[in-house]
């Protein structure tokens, strides 16, 4: 290995050592890996600023100010009224309402952290009303069924996660394939969306039992208020665009761009400069520039190359075995979650999928999806920072997320990454 390649490993090494362990705020360790790299001059300015010339970014920037005006205009507080009555009739119904919420919502918030940021004060009123105080097992099951629906369910929607657009990102830099919304959610709903969901929500109600109080039907809203119904016609404009992208070949990211800057414009919008200075989460952009720009010097320096014949004569992959290749493939984006948390693993995983699917024999494209199976399952809390910021906005003691995290895995492994692969191969994505 050459100086450089040498010197690269370790600033990789040392950034992603630093966000797994939090010593610093994500958006610093991302600077100083944009300053570090640039000072020791390991790849151009193109290549390590590439992160903020990407979809993921801009698509990241205006999930962000689309959570910004739906929170404004009012439209947070009627979802919360008008579900009250309909969810608390049973404990079933209320668990499995808000996961539906959490996913449904993934759909028209592409942020994470924006959707948390809304669900989370509407779900904990909405125990409020149902008698589920604080510190109750109830209480707890609905604040975790808005983290882990939040994050594990919209991996199976492209524009919805932060991973999944740090592997796209990724994917178009280093390999030109470009992800179709359609597609993928073909790909990936039936099984880590629907089934995985009612997996969640069977979870919760075995893990946390609670008898909610029935809450008898409010007095009717107010008719939609001029701003609400212009929010909606947009947040409904762009997700049919965001469906069709197929066919109009328009990026998700510039159609999310575009509805950002319509609830930015003067009087035909619903945000002002302060707001928009106040309530998007400049720092998450910084942190997904600052993985992109890691991703792209793994790539630039060699050090991917090194790593994926390494791990090639590790793993058992095998070109006449795809069962096999297929599990080991799953297993080593779970594994990488520990070090990396699951924003890194497509930074790390991606660069090496070329390498993977020549010894595995599976095609690139195979390859680049299996990973979203791994880095959706975290073993533990820290390993996705939306859980853990849930888990903090709803008060949830880190046993009980950790009680959570393994029994999804555990359903996951035995019977959901089966299914994954017979769905896989139904669809034409593994050969034979």
């Amino acid at each position: 290995m050459a100086v450089e390649v040498w010197i690269a490993a370790g600033l990789v090494v040392l950034t992603i050592g630093l966000w797994a362990t939090a010593k610093l705020p994500e958006y610093l360790v991302a600077l100083l890996f944009f300053a570090a790299a640039a000072m020791l001059n390991l790849a151009p300015p193109e290549v390590l600023f590439s992160g903020f010339a990407s979809a993921a970014f801009w698509l990241v920037l205006s999930g962000f100010v689309l959570g910004v005006a739906i929170r404004k205009v009012g439209l947070a507080d009627r979802i919360a009224r008008s579900l009250a009555s309909r969810l608390t009739g049973s404990w079933p119904r209320l668990v499995g309402g808000v996961v539906a919420l959490a996913y449904a919502l993934a759909f028209v918030m592409p942020s994470n952290m924006g959707r948390i940021a809304l669900l989370m004060p509407i779900v904990l009123a909405l125990a409020e009303r149902a008698g589920l105080g604080e510190g109750s097992r109830g209480r707890t099951a609905l604040a975790l069924a808005v983290g882990f629906g939040t994050f594990q369910l919209s991996a199976s929607i492209l524009p919805a996660n932060v991973p999944n657009l740090v592997m796209a990102g990724a994917a178009e830099s280093a390999y030109g394939i470009h992800l179709s919304y359609l597609p993928y959610l073909v790909l990936h709903a039936p099984i880590l969306g629907v089934l995985k969901g009612l997996a969640l929500v069977a979870c919760l109600c075995l893990l946390f039992p609670a008898k909610p109080q029935e809450v008898l039907p409010a007095e009717p809203d107010k008719p939609l208020s001029p701003a609400e119904k212009r929010l909606g016609m947009l947040l409904l404009a762009t997700l049919a665009l965001w469906i069709s992208d197929g066919l109009h070949g328009i990026s998700p990211a510039w159609i999310g761009l575009c509805a950002a800057c319509v609830c930015l414009l003067p009087r035909i919008g619903f945000l002002s400069g302060d707001e928009f200075a106040t309530g998007v989460n400049i720092r998450t952009c910084i942190y997904v520039a600052g993985i992109l720009g890691l991703t792209a010097l793994v790539g630039y320096s060699g050090l991917g190359a090194l790593m994926g014949a390494w791990l090639i004569q590790v793993l058992p992959l095998e070109p006449g075995s795809p069962t096999r290749s297929f599990a080991a493939l799953v297993a080593l984006t779970s594994a990488l979650n520990f070090s990396v948390t699951a924003n890194g693993v497509p930074a790390l995983f991606t660069p090496l999928a070329q390498s993977l699917a020549d010894a595995s024999g599976l095609p690139l494209l195979t390859v680049l999806m299996v990973q979203v199976i791994g880095y959706a399952t975290p073993l533990l809390p820290y390993q996705a920072s939306p859980i853990v910021v849930a888990m903090g906005m709803g008060q949830v003691r880190a046993k009980d997320g950790i009680r959570l995290c393994l029994a999804l895995a555990a359903i996951t492994w035995m019977v959901l990454v089966p299914l994954d692969y017979g769905w896989f191969k139904l669809l034409g994505m593994i050969p034979g």
